[in-house]
């Protein structure tokens, strides 16, 4: 396990990053700072997750970075396309072929199976979903034989996976998770980690996660810390013990 302050010099592909980015909510008197002047990079094939405290900024920089919200100043690129100015339906239209989403909530169609939900955005997008591709995740995810069955068919965990399987379907360039274990049991939790990092070991995918929990940020390769809208610091290759003690120096 390495600590270190500040981000170190990239040296392989870079899927996303900011620079310089502010955000500020509201205005004059009332204005609340989120993130202030913060420069990052997000490395291809690299599973990175986000930390802090309540209010640290961390999920306003997942929503940067993934095209949900603009920056009050700063700039914002996922791999050579600086999306910051980007017209909305420019931007509706790369998040849609170059950016996957996992959200607390599972978001899933409740008449479709979890065949059809899994290749439901290629489909919409008038694409024809990759089968060899799409195989490999449904069997890295685990749920082969449940593609038949309907959400309501499936436990918390599973349609987690799901929507996971789902945001990694179209082969983006990066995932973002935001939260993804927070409405799940221990057990589904491990499932939907495990699957993830398998995802990046395996399949060569980029995952962005944002969480609360040591245990979640202890599956990724990389996690970076914020306070008060500024990135504190990072670890590498650090386990749930070492990750909870920086926590709580930063005061969680």
């Amino acid at each position: 396990m390495t600590l270190t302050t500040g981000i170190p010099r990239v040296t392989t592909a870079v899927a996303a990053r900011t620079v310089g980015v502010s955000k500020l909510y509201g205005m004059g008197d009332a204005a609340v700072t989120a993130l202030d002047d913060v420069s990052v990079d997000m490395l291809e094939g690299q599973f990175t997750a986000v930390m802090g405290p309540s209010g640290s900024g961390k999920s306003t920089l997942l929503h940067m970075l993934a095209g949900l919200d603009r920056p009050t100043s700063g700039d914002v690129y996922v791999g050579p396309t600086e999306i910051t100015t980007l017209k909305d339906t420019a931007l509706t239209l790369l998040r849609r072929d170059r950016i996957g989403f996992i959200f607390q909530s599972f978001n899933l169609l409740p008449t479709m199976t979890a065949a059809e939900n899994i290749v439901l955005p290629m489909r919409i997008a008038g694409r024809r979903p990759d089968a060899a591709w799409v195989d490999s995740i449904v069997e890295t995810v685990g749920l082969k034989d449940r593609l038949s069955h309907r959400p309501a068919e499936l436990s918390g965990g599973q349609q987690q996976r799901v929507a996971a399987a789902r945001a990694l379907a179209s082969r983006p360039q990066i995932v973002f998770a935001d939260e993804p274990t927070g409405a799940l049991d221990s057990k589904s939790g491990t499932e939907l980690l495990t699957f993830l990092r398998t995802a990046v070991t395996e399949l060569g995918q980029t995952v962005v996660m944002v969480t609360h929990e040591p245990t979640a940020a202890s599956y990724a390769d990389r996690v970076i810390f914020l306070a008060d809208g500024h990135i504190v610091n990072e670890m590498h290759a650090a386990t749930a013990d070492e990750i909870l003690d920086h926590m709580k120096f930063l005061g969680s």
